[in-house]
């Protein structure tokens, strides 16, 4: 697919977006079923039917991504009619994309939009649980220190300092310092603390 013409599915998609007074997000059908190449509504709404058992099946409230409601719309001769239309969520048009027909290069264009968009999101999560655990690690460090320096005064400095960390780590992994070393792979000279914060 032409990177123009992603871009502009992409900036369409984007720009049906409209938000609840509560801030939550969300797609009229009746704009998707269009963007995704569908002409007539009987069969987009077959597509929502799927998409909605894949909501239940996977163990989603479909009416917190799928809203019925009603709406006016203008017609010809300058008079109104009612219609129904759906509000999706993005997790509801995440769900009607998957089970579109993919031939249709706007629905193919959708999975593959949904696909990378779950990609960002994971990598983003990576990336924050990786900064939280940096954060822990500086202040496990501080903690440690403040430890290191009350056993230190307390023994003198002799020999019983590392035996004392050691019955700490026997403590917190019913194992010692080098047998937990050599379990996780960790070098001799590299603090344990580093290594189970990963864990």
């Amino acid at each position: 697919m032409k990177n123009d013409l992603i871009y502009q599915l992409t900036k369409s998609f984007e720009g049906h977006a409209q938000e609840t007074e509560s801030g939550i997000e969300y797609w009229l059908a009746r704009d998707i079923q269009h963007l995704l190449g569908y002409a007539e509504w009987r069969n987009f709404l077959n597509i929502i039917s799927k998409a909605k058992t894949a909501c239940e099946v996977s163990d989603n409230a479909i009416k917190d991504h799928f809203v019925d409601i009603n709406k006016m719309v203008e017609l010809g001769s300058g008079s109104q009619r009612e219609i129904s239309d759906i509000m999706l969520t993005r997790y509801a048009c995440y769900l009607v994309a998957q089970n579109g027909d993919s031939a249709k290069q706007p629905i193919a264009f959708a999975q593959t939009y949904f696909a990378m968009q779950t990609r960002q999101a994971e990598l983003i999560e990576q990336r924050l649980l990786e900064a939280e655990r940096v954060l822990a690690r500086k202040k496990l460090i501080g903690t440690e220190k403040e430890l290191s320096d009350v056993i230190y005064e307390q023994t003198g400095g002799n020999k019983n300092f590392g035996l004392i960390r050691s019955k700490g780590d026997q403590a917190l992994f019913d194992n010692n310092t080098q047998a937990m070393k050599a379990r996780w792979q960790v070098p001799s000279s590299r603090p344990l603390a580093g290594f189970y914060l990963r864990l």
